[in-house]
């Protein structure tokens, strides 16, 4: 994102963004409505789910820049998730650009309260990171107690590792041993080598 817009020239500007989710969905409403709103430049684009580029998006963040602000219909036409709203927010708080929802009157951060929810909402977000973090840390140790295997499946078994050992003592090379067994010779060695270290 660029954090100066120099065709700008120290005008601010209103921006609307528009999206819908599906490609059978009209835009139209939304576009009104931000009309209505005051934007003097809207960006819109029809994308379905499973899409995840949004390149209007992507222009329009690029273009907005200090004291702009962006208007939306409803919060879920800017992200997909908390984690990417507050990411977008992030962003545009860095850069002093301003953001509102018509459909959710707390998302306004033109205002000292709506300011203060999205502080509160980044909060929590991390709280919620941090929770996560903490119960993988504590599944994984109680997983270790009961004596799962945590992480990749080894490519050799124990067995297979014990007979390359012995095909390695009686001469047959790292190749040979790892075309018996369809696996490279990089991995026979890693093997071989982490055995030795047991």
């Amino acid at each position: 994102m660029s954090k100066n817009n120099p065709e700008k020239e120290g005008i601010l500007v209103i921006f609307g963004y528009a999206r819908v989710s599906t490609l059978d969905q009209k835009l139209d409403a939304q576009i009104d409505a931000l009309k209505s709103a005051g934007c003097s430049k809207i960006f819109s684009e029809k994308k379905s789910g499973a899409d995840v580029a949004r390149p209007e998006l992507k222009k329009l963040l690029e273009k907005v820049g200090e004291g702009d602000t962006i208007i939306i219909t409803r919060l879920d036409r800017l992200a997909r998730s908390t984690f990417d709203l507050l990411k977008i927010m992030r962003e545009l708080e860095e850069r002093g650009v301003f953001i509102k929802s018509l459909s959710d009157a707390w998302l306004d951060t033109t205002t000292a309260a709506g300011k203060l929810i999205i502080t509160v909402f980044a909060g929590l977000a991390e709280f919620e990171r941090a929770l996560i973090k903490e119960r993988t840390a504590e599944g994984l140790a109680r997983a270790k107690e009961r004596g799962v295997v945590i992480g990749r499946k080894r490519k050799m078994s124990s067995i297979q590792i014990k007979e390359a050992l012995t095909m390695r003592e009686a001469g047959r090379s790292l190749t040979e041993i790892g075309e018996i067994f369809s696996i490279s010779r990089q991995t026979v060695a890693r093997e071989i080598q982490r055995r030795e270290k047991i």
